[in-house]
């Protein structure tokens, strides 16, 4: 345990890669026709899901999950441009429909014609995107507290200001109900690589801010979807679970007890969390 405490960089990213291989993924990269570089983890076998992250966040968040996940599907986790190991190309396009379209790139890229998505807050408001501009390529939608309403009610989040650079065990506590123990070097060595994409942050922030909600272009969307709402959500309000709902009509709404805004993160474990949900449970609604 000293370990944490005298090297926290190496011990963090050593968890990490134990984490990946623990859950069959291996890291992979790919150059896209325009020059943007996405690294993505990928295992498993069957049909290919794609999982997208949120906002500030990177592919490891679905790390947990993911294992309850590859042996069913062939799961695809990137790191969204602006984020993580993906490559910033300066002077582009940050929003969520520019976003969409750089993910429907990276999955021609891999030569994939038809997917299941995934995504969660941010992530989720690109894959509903995604869906919206190509109906004929997303089997199915999964989404984890999905950003882009601006109908919801306003959350916690909306009435404070948080730092990521000082205020990094503050937002995590915002953001989870019940997280996962970390130790503390841990924490603060994160929250300091978290820091260092501060300004490119900014910049994606303001170019979500000048889009328009996703309510219009998604209303009628036929996509078979799972929609999964942490009750305690503070940075998502919980109402938004709803109206995805009468937006969407091949939907389903799973609210989830003791669980904040990033469900795969705080109750990985949880049959309810998992994609198969929409295959079990959506025979009454023509998946």
């Amino acid at each position: 345990m000293g370990c944490v405490y005298l090297a926290p960089g190496p011990t963090t990213r050593f968890f990490i890669n134990v984490e990946r291989m623990r859950s069959g993924l291996e890291r992979k990269e790919v150059t896209l026709s325009d020059g943007a570089r996405v690294v993505y983890l990928e295992g498993g076998n069957g049909e290919p899901l794609m999982l997208l992250h949120g906002f500030s966040d990177d592919k490891d968040n679905f790390v947990y999950v993911a294992r309850g996940l590859v042996g069913s599907y062939r799961v695809i986790i990137p790191d969204i441009n602006g984020f993580g190991e993906s490559s910033r190309p300066e002077g582009a396009n940050y929003g969520a429909e520019a976003q969409s379209q750089r993910m429907r790139a990276f999955a021609a890229a891999l030569g994939l014609k038809r997917l299941h998505l995934g995504g969660s807050s941010m992530g989720g408001q690109i894959a509903l995107l995604y869906a919206a501009d190509h109906p004929d390529e997303v089997q199915s939608l999964w989404l984890l507290d999905a950003g882009g309403l601006r109908t919801a009610p306003p959350s916690d989040m909306d009435k404070m200001k948080v730092n990521p650079k000082k205020d990094f065990d503050a937002e995590a506590d915002l953001a989870m109900s019940d997280p996962p123990f970390i130790p503390k070097p841990m924490m603060d060595y994160i929250g300091q690589e978290r820091a260092k994409n501060e300004g490119m942050e900014k910049i994606i922030a303001q170019h979500l801010s000048h889009e328009p909600g996703v309510e219009e272009r998604i209303k009628g969307l036929g996509t078979p979807s799972l929609i999964v709402w942490g009750a305690q959500d503070r940075m998502l309000n919980p109402a938004g679970a709803q109206i995805l709902h009468r937006l969407l009509p091949r939907s389903q709404v799973i609210i989830m007890p003791n669980t904040g805004h990033l469900p795969m993160l705080e109750q990985p474990e949880k049959r309810i969390v998992s994609h198969d949900v929409v295959y079990e449970d959506f025979a009454g609604i023509g998946v």
